[in-house]
């Protein structure tokens, strides 16, 4: 990953760069984050696709990741907690209705500005879902649901589920539930969910870490049920699905500097109906 700034603009702008030559292929990263639109998901501005490598051209987020805080801080307050995650299972569950599950959801995976703002990154191992059931093994040890590791067909929505569980845990006590030395005690510990929840914290966060962290997917609490939790809403307003704004909503004065940049009206009232990448320049 490398820093540059776009020349037009002077925007800072992360460049993620992809050996094509390499083993990872990057087509499932490339379409969600073209397909995704949320302010809590970092955006793809651009692809640059060479002979060789493939250079994302994405959002730049100031300030670290969650496993960062965690490290340097210790853990959050459940009143911390409560904004951090509102806004990572709005993310999700956006996602989740656009048609495509993260499958890599982490502390790592999850960025933090100075204003405590979210915006989930990595759709490396994320897959489209329209209701079948998937197969791969994906995600990090710690964070994979009990079905995802016993190697069967599992519902993505719900595996996410599970890692949501996981992070929120991490968030209040400062560390994971599953915890091994031994990937093989490990694994036991998650697929039986072998796990001891803070004695400090609330019977509402409680419940709500249960609910994420249920061994059997069937009985596991959904997004969409967890969002209208008492302890999601605590002090706030019901969390509901977040709607994308309608294109035809142009910011005047961004459309106006883009036209002083010397783009015509009309291009750019087609590049957002099309959710069209224009072609930019930038510099390290």
């Amino acid at each position: 990953m490398k820093l540059a700034r776009h020349v037009l603009t002077g925007i800072e702008v992360a460049v993620k760069i992809i050996n094509r030559r390499g083993s990872y292929r990057p087509d499932r990263e490339v379409h969600a984050m073209k397909t995704l639109n949320h302010p809590n998901i970092v955006k793809l501005f651009e692809v640059i696709d060479t002979e060789d490598t493939l250079f994302l051209i994405m959002e730049h987020v100031d300030g670290g990741t969650l496993s960062d805080y965690l490290g340097d801080c210790g853990r959050m307050t459940e009143h911390e907690a409560r904004g951090v995650f509102r806004q990572l299972m709005s993310a999700v569950h956006y996602c989740h209705q656009r048609g495509i599950v993260h499958r890599d959801l982490k502390s790592r995976n999850i960025l933090l500005d100075d204003d405590w703002n979210v915006k989930l990154v990595d759709f490396g191992f994320s897959n489209e879902y329209v209701g079948q059931k998937l197969t791969t093994f994906c995600g990090t040890l710690n964070y994979v649901a009990p079905e995802v590791l016993l190697g069967l067909s599992y519902d993505g929505p719900g595996a996410d589920v599970w890692s949501l569980g996981v992070i929120l845990f991490q968030m209040v006590y400062g560390q994971l539930p599953f915890m091994s030395i031994d990937n093989r005690d490990l694994g036991r510990k998650i697929i039986i969910g072998q796990y001891r929840m803070p004695h400090f914290i609330s019977s509402d966060l409680t419940d709500m870490i249960g609910k994420c962290l249920t061994v059997h997917p069937c009985y596991r609490g959904t997004l969409g049920e967890l969002m209208l939790h008492s302890w999601t809403n605590t002090g706030q307003e019901e969390l509901r699905p977040y709607q994308e704004p309608p294109c035809e909503a142009l910011d005047s004065q961004v459309t106006q500097q883009m036209r002083n940049m010397g783009f015509e009206q009309e291009i750019i009232e087609e590049a957002v109906r099309q959710k069209n990448q224009t072609p930019v320049s930038y510099t390290h």
